[in-house]
């Protein structure tokens, strides 16, 4: 969901050793300062993480391959990688306690918002809502997820050993051109087709009165979701091409130098 969008705020802002915590990734900080990084044993475990992970969105892809190949149809394929999207994405939380203890310099809080907005559409719409499992929609962002975290996390991997091929440094400033608007698309329309199965089942909603003296509005909650996309897409796309056009460059640059 939004964590593509966050992600580039992040890679404005942040440097990044190459560990798998950040979203923004390894070497893409605005400024000329690098922050250390992490000591061996918390390398070692984050190219293990990493590693995994990049297998894990290569399980799912290929399932993908497999379940069209298999069906001749690409309509349904979500129920093919069902259970390797959920456990890989959730894993992704652990992103956020690699922040928190300090093995990997991103923003606790932007980290946190950037996986849990994939962690909610993945648990609290595509699962919460089973009639919107065979939109083609949900095919459009599982794509583009998997493409994103294949790279990204073969990106940190790589980073973390000092030696980070040009190709996988190119797809990962160039593929978003793409897939981002691929994703949000997927979201957005996951999201819309959601909205009146919510609303009729009334869905994770609170009325009054109650004895908290509470209520909240689940369906008018995902709208405000979706309204938030309006202002935060352009900008951060534009943003985002910026800074490929400026790492590309300074890697155009080196390699003339060599």
């Amino acid at each position: 969901m939004l964590d593509m969008a966050a992600a580039a705020t992040t890679a404005a802002t942040k440097g990044n050793g190459g560990g798998g915590g950040g979203r923004a990734g390894a070497g893409e900080a605005s400024g000329t300062r690098r922050k250390k990084g992490p000591g061996p044993l918390a390398t070692a475990y984050l190219v293990i993480y990493n590693v995994v992970m990049t297998a894990g969105w290569l399980v799912i892809a290929v399932g993908l391959v497999r379940a069209y190949l298999a069906k001749g149809s690409y309509h349904s394929l979500y129920f093919s990688i069902e259970k390797p999207l959920k456990f890989f994405q959730t894993g992704a939380l652990l992103e956020i306690l690699h922040c928190a203890i300090g093995i990997v310099p991103s923003s606790v809080v932007l980290t946190s918002f950037q996986v849990m907005s994939r962690v909610f559409l993945t648990w609290a719409v595509t699962h919460s809502v089973k009639e919107v499992q065979s939109e083609d929609s949900v095919l459009l962002f599982v794509i583009s997820w998997t493409i994103t975290e294949i790279i990204r996390y073969s990106f940190y991997t790589f980073s973390l050993l000092n030696h980070l091929p040009y190709l996988i440094k190119w797809a990962r400033y160039t593929l978003f051109i793409v897939l981002y608007p691929m994703g949000v698309s997927g979201e957005l329309l996951t999201i819309y087709a959601a909205l009146p199965f919510v609303r009729q089942a009334g869905l994770y909603s609170i009325s009054l009165p109650n004895r908290y003296n509470f209520s909240f509005d689940y369906y008018a909650f995902l709208i405000l979701i979706m309204i938030s996309y309006i202002p935060l897409f352009p900008q951060l796309y534009f943003h985002m091409i910026y800074q490929r056009r400026k790492v590309l460059s300074r890697t155009e640059e080196h390699k003339k130098f060599e």
